[in-house]
């Protein structure tokens, strides 16, 4: 009985600590995270990740949309190491698209990523473009110098065979 009762009570103290124990505010979108760049390179790390496992088969390492899968299935995927081919959609966009799908993309499901790693994994997807192939050298437009001037040659001489 009294180990019945010594049980019982534990158990309340537990409950009423738990309780009274004062909650996290959340974290704010726009506040930075309390580790600063650290934080922002481990959020960077996860959102790779979870584009590796979730998106990379279709869109590509690089995501340029040029994968194997993306060409079997007949997918004209965006090119997002081209920096105009985002320039017109904002996060929130890129955002919807990720949570809800798109076409024959399925909605990442919130229990495989949280918002905050929806919101790095949408800077990991703009950073392709920053990040992407350079462009083609364009032909120079300055002169061409010509190559220096051979010395003068003697005169020609007749074979003498």
């Amino acid at each position: 009985m009294v180990k019945s009762f010594a049980l019982f009570a534990a158990v309340v103290l537990l409950v009423v600590a738990a309780a009274s124990a004062p909650a996290r505010p959340p974290q704010e979108a726009n506040q930075p995270a309390a580790g600063g760049k650290k934080a922002g390179a481990e959020s960077m790390t996860k959102a790779k990740k979870v584009y590796d496992l979730d998106c990379a088969l279709c869109h590509g390492a690089t995501g340029d949309g040029k994968s194997d899968l993306a060409k079997d299935m007949s997918l004209n995927l965006m090119d997002w190491t081209d920096p105009k081919t985002l320039s017109g959609m904002s996060d929130q966009a890129l955002i919807e698209v990720i949570r809800k799908g798109k076409g024959k993309m399925p909605p990442e499901d919130a229990t495989r990523a949280n918002n905050d790693e929806i919101k790095s994994l949408v800077s990991l997807i703009r950073k392709f473009a920053k990040d992407g192939p350079a462009p083609a050298a364009a032909p120079s437009a300055e002169p061409t110098t010509s190559p220096t001037p051979a010395p003068a040659a003697a005169p020609a001489q007749s074979p003498s065979r």
